[in-house]
């Protein structure tokens, strides 16, 4: 167990935080210290400082941490709406012991530091009345927001705000990372977030459900001895009629992160040749094509929903090899159970990589309640087609049933565009060819793919004019960084 990748969920932080109780580890009193610390580190003695104090154990966490601030010679008002639990009691006898007040309404004078403790990772239900308007009156402050452990209003498991949340400006969570952290609203209510484990010993973590570790990518490290067959060959079926460049958008992206051979097979049969990367081999999809084993196959980039696009998708499901579904390759799954029956008869790997609305379509959902639990639904989708499962969005996620499932931090708005799935599905299988796992390679693709939009957010100076094919040589760039970091032989 590593605190500051591995997820609990909250059945297992409750029983993590019972165990460090049990052996002594005063985790309110190294909470506020961490708290604490953080504020002296950023901000001088005599700062003003607003500490929202909640009814539960956040609450305490902030006001034993305010008590810390004001013996430092910081200017602190305590907000505390409402009685608290014994934790906010022992707190406020602290507090008042040095001589603090408190106030039960926001002060007239505008802090320069919001230290948001009005609710932790233990709220499960939307705030209302006068919690709710306390809440967005917090939000409204003109000042800077630290979150103490995740930002209030925000659901722990889902990142979905629970009628109303704070924006931070910073999270400092405690013990280790939680999904709603990083997935669906949640990066855009949490900030900068910061993992302190508290100094809690490893040995007291139980099992972890998740994980925000990254594959290893030294395994694609190539040696001089080796030719194009040495780096895998994949095939690509979609491109129908006017949605060609779906199909030659996934090819060109398998060879941008090294694939040794592709081979595109549009339904489309004008399409021979690809001008702007002749290096894809384009063999017009016929229902007699044979596709070898050894191939490592895609099907779905600008499939469409036709007859002929079903019919590829059946003539696909037997193949050897892995297969990667994406887009109307999905969707056509979703529509058919026999078709779902033949996939889960499959013999080799499969890797599904559905957006919330083709995931909804394969669960028989709407959107809406794909995103109020994404974690629940790629663990269900995992477990229902026994795939590989990428599900795409802020915070994407993956999961292969019996394993923890895993998720991303990186991700920027500029791939919000046309065709990055496309890139997306030609990168995995690339890896996939090169000898990463299914789930190791939808992982490293994704989080090359994510940490790229970053880069021309980044150099472009925001998010705004990015398309797939410019993508591809900045992806490119941030694979060849991870297979050989600084210093390290290429070789």
């Amino acid at each position: 167990m590593n605190p500051h990748s591995d997820i609990l969920d909250l059945p297992a932080l409750r029983q993590l935080e019972l165990a460090a109780d049990a052996a002594g580890l005063a985790l309110m009193q190294r909470a506020a210290d961490s708290i604490a610390d953080w504020v002296r580190r950023h901000y001088p003695p005599a700062s003003r400082i607003l500490v929202a104090v909640g009814p539960g154990n956040n609450g305490g966490d902030a006001l034993f941490a305010a008590c810390r601030l004001r013996r430092a010679g910081y200017a602190v008002e305590v907000l505390l709406p409402a009685p608290g639990n014994a934790a906010v009691q022992a707190a406020l006898a602290e507090w008042q012991a040095l001589g603090g007040s408190v106030r039960p309404t926001l002060p007239r004078e505008v802090p320069e530091l919001l230290l948001d403790g009005l609710f932790g990772v233990g709220l499960a239900r939307p705030l209302q009345d006068n919690w709710l308007t306390l809440l967005q009156a917090l939000d409204a402050l003109p000042c800077r927001k630290l979150a103490i452990d995740i930002p209030s209003g925000l659901d722990t498991a889902t990142g979905q705000a629970l009628g109303a949340a704070l924006h931070a400006d910073i999270t400092l969570s405690f013990l280790c990372p939680k999904p709603g952290l990083y997935t669906a609203a949640g990066p855009d209510h949490c900030g900068e977030v910061i993992i302190d484990d508290l100094g809690c010993p490893a040995t007291l973590y139980p099992p972890h459900a998740g994980t925000l570790a990254l594959p290893d990518a030294a395994v694609l490290r190539r040696k001089r001895d080796s030719h194009k067959g040495s780096h895998g060959v994949l095939s690509i079926i979609g491109g129908a009629p006017g949605m060609t460049g779906a199909a030659l958008l996934a090819g060109r992206a398998a060879l941008a992160m090294g694939a040794g051979k592709v081979f595109v097979h549009p339904l489309d049969g004008g399409l021979t040749l690809d001008p702007l990367c002749p290096e894809l081999m384009l063999r017009p999809w016929q229902h007699n094509l044979l596709i070898p084993e050894q191939h490592q196959l895609v099907l779905g980039p600008g499939l469409g929903l036709s007859d002929q696009a079903h019919a590829a998708l059946a003539r696909a499901l037997p193949h050897a090899g892995t297969l990667l579904l994406d887009a109307d390759g999905l969707n056509l799954l979703a529509a058919d159970h026999a078709l779902q029956q033949q996939l889960l008869q499959r013999h080799g790997a499969t890797i599904l990589t559905p957006h919330p609305t083709e995931a909804a379509r394969l669960l028989d959902v709407d959107t809406a309640a794909i995103q109020a639990d994404r974690v629940g639904a790629v663990r269900e989708l995992a477990r229902r087609f026994g795939c590989v499962v990428l599900l795409k969005g802020c915070g994407t996620l993956l999961a292969q049933y019996g394993q923890p499932y895993r998720l991303l931090r990186r991700g920027s708005p500029s791939l919000a565009v046309a065709g990055q799935g496309d890139i997306l599905a030609g990168a995995i299988v690339a890896l996939l060819a090169q000898g990463l796992s299914p789930l190791d390679a939808a992982h490293l693709a994704a989080d090359v793919h994510a940490s790229a939009g970053e880069h021309y957010s980044e150099q472009a100076g925001g998010p705004i004019g990015l398309t797939a094919a410019t993508l591809l040589p900045l992806m490119t760039r941030e694979l060849n960084r991870r297979v050989s970091p600084a210093g390290a032989p290429l070789f």
